[in-house]
């Protein structure tokens, strides 16, 4: 069915995400909860009684998972300066002129706009949007940090390591615990340097947490509040409307 033609059992049916949006939709669910899974047993080791060998496997595991995380979170940050309208930085961030005026008819109304059809995120789905990817990204930068001064795993790794070793080893040797290439005021500025990012990566994962169980009760109440399919959406791409004559209100 093209975009917009009435089905009298369904309303009007509109094209909303485009499929590289919900591709990364999909994938970043399905990368944050493998790396939260991995994370709290990584945070846990010691209650979980898992030996050295298990932690660092745990860590590989996490790094590979965010590997993928990162790449899928960097293709879609691309894709809103050339994807669909509703996949741009202008339909998913909330500095559009005019956006506190619609917060506050949202508000009030529980409406988009004066029709209360527009597609795409609702005004307070915008604010969330924008926390979720400043938190993603954040973890993305000091996750990768983290992956090059513990496992000296890519992009920084190598360079750390050839730094904490005045270039005499490398990671093969750092991981083996081997102190003989390894000078110690280095290692220890390194550690010094590595510690608030670590912090930082590890508060950011709780306030993740707690943003992503605000949006999940957001579009719950989205989904029987308007009855629009916001869930179904992120699904298949389309979206239903009241077709004409139909009431707009929630």
């Amino acid at each position: 069915m093209a975009a917009g033609v009435q089905d009298r059992r369904r309303g009007t049916r509109v094209r909303v995400w485009d499929r590289t949006t919900r591709w990364f939709h999909w994938i970043n669910v399905i990368c944050v909860l493998a790396l939260a899974t991995l994370g709290l047993g990584i945070l846990n080791h010691d209650a979980l009684g898992l030996p050295a060998e298990g932690e660092v496997l745990l860590k590989t595991l996490h790094v590979y998972v965010g590997y993928v995380f990162v790449l899928n979170l960097a293709w879609r940050l691309v894709w809103a300066f050339f994807g669909s309208p509703t996949a741009r930085w202008g339909a998913i961030l909330p500095f559009r002129r005019g956006f506190l005026a619609q917060l506050r008819n949202y508000w009030s109304t529980g409406r988009v706009g004066a029709t209360g059809r527009e597609v795409g995120h609702s005004p307070p789905g915008r604010l969330m949007v924008t926390i979720l990817l400043a938190i993603l990204l954040t973890q993305s930068i000091t996750g990768l940090v983290l992956a090059g001064t513990d496992l000296y795993k890519p992009p920084f790794g190598a360079s750390i390591a050839s730094w904490v070793t005045e270039g005499r080893g490398g990671a093969a040797e750092l991981m083996n615990r081997s102190s003989e290439f390894r000078d110690s005021e280095r290692y220890a500025e390194m550690r010094a340097l590595r510690k608030p990012v670590k912090e930082t990566h590890e508060w950011m994962f709780y306030l993740l947490l707690g943003a992503i169980v605000m949006h999940i009760a957001g579009v719950v109440y989205g989904e029987f509040h308007t009855k629009n399919g916001l869930i179904s959406a992120m699904i298949t791409g389309w979206q239903s409307r009241p077709s004409s004559g139909e009431s707009d209100s929630p």
